[in-house]
């Protein structure tokens, strides 16, 4: 903390109006240097945007400003772009990341701040004729990265990284700045697995003691409690309380998000599972003994078979994956960042090279052709909604149902294969449905996907799968950035849809818990393996050994 009592920054009645919803209204609190401050809120509460007010982001400006004042240092600003806000020290990493995949770690850490080598011509002709140092280049970008306790090499291209390293070298950017004295911080844990977090937490509270003052909004309450000294929840774009963390406990936090008490969840589906291994499809699966009559042997196809899947994912390589999953069952896939969990799916559904064997319903899936998967009644939710989730320029309706439209026909009027034409009022009344049973905030069918919350285009992904009505669903992350009360809507519209629907629903999370709570088995997965697959009620203590390899390393052990 510093001695002056003038904090670092503080706003005073802030306010915003966006395409005429009200999303902020009277907004006032101070931060001082070395505090952190939690910022918790549902989705489309106000966080982002109060964000992009502090950090001078353009469509602030852009969409006529906003109502009220900031200080920094005591003085009046009004910044009007990022580099008005990173001159005055103050750093910002944003939900969704901002690094280039052609470059390495070190490129971008150092970007447009790069070492140079001094030399006579560029004292006479400027810096344009230097060449860069590139080993002092490394050293920087290896102490920003080593500050957050992580073991990275600063020459991996972005483009090979897991997106958990990714978040640790947005952050390494901003620390790198030697003027940084505020980060903001919007859900820099959503993308990391627990035992990620947990050391970029012991990384912040260690800016914290050199005089970082740090604003970090998660919707890990358990995080918030154990990083901050001071929790702001916001609700409906109003400040409701700015309290000691110490003084609120995360059921309290929850209710005063949401504003009503928090749901609980009920026990996943059980599926039954067979113990013996599934008999193979084939005509002549019976049973002649001493000529007599044939017995048939009753046979138990699985939803989904995979065996000795690889998937040439950068970042998350599988290697050999081998597991069934049943008719009806709601599957998770777990496991740290890196070790393959999203190659997984994105491998089935054809978005990266693979091999081995994938069957559907007894039908062996063509490989590396999404449309073929498509087109067996399989649907997929990618962890990258704004890369390949979305068409940000587009309104909602067409989100929705645009996968529909193009793989089954649906929502056009005309002549098929001669002459057809966009169903604009089937296309609104389909959005308006899920607009309403995913609570989906938003003007209507015709705003822009761009516009909304990370957390609210997340359920437009929703939507646009349960319109394909698939017989297996795929799910990555699928409450990546999402608020607690938004978190249990959305689990619960996914057993829902299983529940009436009959639906097979796979879901990839970093979230254990998450996976545990609404799935009957989770697999894990280590180093592009299957490590165990097991009961969603197993102990977590079991899960923890699979993620690390511990299981692994004693059996190798008792068999030395």
């Amino acid at each position: 903390m510093s001695e002056s009592n003038t904090p670092l920054l503080r706003l005073e009645h802030i306010g915003k109006e966006f395409y005429g919803n009200r999303v902020l209204s009277d907004i006032s609190f101070d931060i001082s240097a070395g505090e952190i401050i939690g910022l918790v809120g549902e989705n489309g509460a106000g966080k982002s945007t109060l964000l992009n007010i502090l950090f001078g982001m353009p469509v602030i400006s852009s969409t006529g400003g906003y109502e009220g004042s900031m200080q920094v240092d005591g003085r009046n600003v009004r910044f009007t772009s990022p580099n008005q806000a990173l001159a005055q020290g103050i750093g910002m990493v944003h939900q969704e990341f901002s690094l280039i995949p052609g470059f390495t770690a070190t490129e971008n850490i150092l970007l447009n701040r790069e070492v140079l080598n001094g030399s006579a011509f560029s004292y006479l002709f400027s810096d344009r004729v230097s060449t860069l140092d590139r080993t002092a280049m490394h050293d920087r970008a290896n102490s920003a990265i080593h500050t957050l306790g992580v073991n990275i090499n600063p020459e991996m291209t972005v483009s090979e990284m897991p997106v958990g390293y990714k978040q640790f070298i947005e952050i390494a950017r901003e620390i790198d700045r030697k003027n940084t004295r505020l980060l903001f911080l919007d859900e820099p844990t959503a993308v990391l697995a627990e035992s990620e977090a947990e050391i970029l937490i012991t990384a912040l509270k260690k800016l914290a003691r050199s005089g970082i003052a740090i604003v970090f909004i998660s919707h890990r309450l358990s995080e918030v409690k154990d990083l901050c000294s001071r929790i702001l929840v916001l609700r409906d774009g109003k400040l409701i309380t700015d309290q000691p963390a110490e003084e609120l406990s995360t059921r309290q936090i929850a209710s005063l998000m949401v504003g009503r008490e928090s749901v609980r969840r009920e026990a996943p589906r059980e599926i039954q599972i067979p113990e013996a291994p599934i008999e193979p499809e084939t005509p002549d699966n019976t049973l002649n003994l001493g000529g007599g009559k044939k017995k048939k042997k009753k046979k138990i196809r699985p939803a989904l078979r995979i065996e000795h899947l690889w998937v040439d994912m950068p970042g998350e390589t599988v290697r050999d994956v081998s597991f069934d999953v049943m008719k009806g069952e709601i599957f998770g896939i777990g496991g740290l960042a890196g070790h393959g969990k999203l190659g997984i799916p994105n491998g089935i559904m054809g978005l990266y090279p693979a091999g081995g064997k994938v069957v559907v319903s007894g039908r062996r899936l063509t490989l590396n052709k999404p449309r073929a998967a498509l087109g067996r009644k399989m649907a997929f939710v990618s962890e990258d909604r704004r890369g390949v989730g979305l068409l940000l320029d587009e309104p909602l309706d067409w989100n929705i149902t645009f996968t529909a439209m193009q793989t089954q026909g649906r929502f056009l009027v005309g002549i098929p294969f001669i002459f057809q034409m966009r169903n604009e009022h089937a296309m609104r009344k389909e959005a308006r449905k899920f607009i309403d049973s995913l609570a989906i905030k938003c003007t209507g069918p015709q705003q822009l996907a761009g516009e909304l919350s990370g957390g609210n285009q997340q359920k437009v992904c929703l939507a646009k799968a349960f319109v394909l009505k698939p017989e297996i669903l795929i799910i990555c992350e699928p409450t990546r950035g999402i608020d607690i009360g938004a978190k249990t809507l959305v689990l619960d519209a996914l057993r829902e849809y299983n529940r009436e629907n009959g639906t097979t629903i796979i879901i990839t999370s970093s979230e254990l818990e998450e996976l545990r709570s609404v799935c009957g088995r989770v697999a894990i997965v280590d180093e592009g393996k299957i490590a165990g697959i097991l009961p969603a009620s197993s102990p977590a203590e079991d899960f923890g050994m699979l993620m690390t390899g511990q299981t692994k390393n004693n059996d190798e052990e008792a068999s030395a």
